[in-house]
């Protein structure tokens, strides 16, 4: 039996095209490839997305949907730190979206409406206009920084079965014995893993800011 396929959308093709990149990488998002993902020649595609760079920007635009700006809010701090939290979600969802977003000449509308919202957020919440300008960049900073490195230290379980022979060749008890202890608490279980690094962060940043802000 004849099966049908769904028909083409631009939605439906950049959803495919997010769903490949997830799995295999920015490098692996060909329109040859994307056009057998959906059931389709490449050629068909091109009635829907101009090319390959339209396709990352739409899928870009699909990864900041995901993503919550700064409410309006009493509490600026509040606010600040929800939406925080939901672009590290989102970038660690599609890890290779980080190093995209923050790339020249991929700002998209969705990201300059967060910078503004976040801006607001730190202007209207009554930081002046020189203390906002350091306090947007410690946190962009800490945001895509961190989802950047999270993104760079992702393994295979082989990859980790290969670290660790490494690891107890090289960093020895001897030479290093706080790297090793700190080398060891990667591969143990324990608390240590309970704690989330990010929002621990973000929290000690947001502490600062709030003394910044009760100082102005």
């Amino acid at each position: 039996m004849a099966t049908t396929r769904l028909p083409l959308t631009r939605d439906r093709i950049l959803r495919a095209a997010l769903e490949l990149v997830d799995e295999q990488g920015l490098e692996a998002l060909t329109m040859r490839r994307l056009g057998q993902r959906l059931g389709f020649e490449a050629m068909s595609l091109y009635n829907y997305v101009a090319n390959k760079e339209d396709v990352i920007d739409g899928m870009l635009d699909l990864v900041l949907a995901e993503t919550e700006l700064p409410r309006t809010a009493d509490d600026w701090a509040i606010a600040v730190r929800e939406s925080a939290i939901s672009v590290h979600a989102a970038l660690q969802r599609h890890r290779w979206a980080g190093g995209q977003l923050i790339a020249y000449g991929r700002v998209r509308p969705a990201r300059l409406q967060y910078m503004e919202s976040l801006l607001r957020q730190l202007r209207e919440g009554g930081l002046p206009a020189e203390a906002a300008y350091v306090a947007y960049h410690i946190l962009d900073a800490h945001i895509f920084g961190f989802s950047l490195w999270e993104a760079s230290h992702t393994f295979s379980e082989e990859d980790v079965a290969e670290m660790s022979e490494v690891f107890e060749e090289v960093i020895t008890p001897e030479q290093f014995p706080y790297l090793r202890e700190h080398g060891q608490q990667h591969f143990d279980e324990g608390p240590h893993h309970d704690a989330n690094a990010y929002e621990l962060g973000l929290d000690l940043i947001i502490d600062g800011l709030k003394k910044m802000h009760d100082g102005a």
